[in-house]
């Protein structure tokens, strides 16, 4: 998911989007341990996304803020 699609979701989604790939990562290290991890480059790429959708989530938290005190 390209960080301009992450910026249009909600908060519930992003939690939901979140969840699902935290939940995969989880299934891709078990496979790791166990030597069967057809993509290795998956269990990368999946930590960046979980970063970046809790980086633009907590950009639009601080936004929010700044919005409230303003």
């Amino acid at each position: 998911m390209k960080p301009s699609d992450m910026r249009n979701l909600t908060d519930a989604d992003f939690q939901k989007e979140i969840d699902a790939r935290k939940k995969e990562l989880m299934e891709l290290r078990f496979q790791a341990a166990m030597g069967t991890l057809a993509q290795p480059h998956r269990v990368t790429q999946l930590r960046r996304e979980v970063a970046q959708l809790n980086t633009i989530r907590r950009e639009q938290v601080v936004a929010s803020l700044k919005g409230e005190q303003a």
